[in-house]
């Protein structure tokens, strides 16, 4: 499967999109920044600049600070697949953060998002 066309999408756009989804549930952009700080690395202030830079989606997670190492405890599926099966590294790290942005959407609380 050919994910180039995902991996080059506007990351602030995805980010909109991301937000959306938690918002229309009753999550905060507060939250929303939290996951994807956990799952990244990125500091607030870093996540803002990729935010409204013109960052593609692939570049944002490439040049993450350091990826969570409790990533892997990410399981379930998205999208009819399952996160933990996906073989393409990048398209896995996207994947999960889907999958974390479905759980706060889902009201999941905090701490069992970041699998803590």
């Amino acid at each position: 499967m050919n994910n180039d066309k995902v991996f080059q999408m506007n990351f602030g756009k995805v980010y909109g999109l991301l937000l959306n989804k938690a918002a229309r549930k009753g999550r905060t952009k507060a939250e929303v920044d939290e996951v994807i700080c956990w799952l990244t690395g990125y500091s607030p202030e870093q996540l803002e600049a990729a935010r409204s830079a013109s960052l593609c989606y692939g570049d944002f997670f490439h040049n993450a600070p350091q990826l969570n190492p409790n990533r892997a405890l990410i399981k379930g599926v998205v999208c009819g697949v399952r996160v933990e099966e996906i073989d393409d590294p990048l398209m896995r790290e996207i994947r999960y953060l889907d999958k974390l942005i479905d759980e706060l959407a889902k009201g999941k609380p905090m701490e069992k998002i970041l699998r803590k």
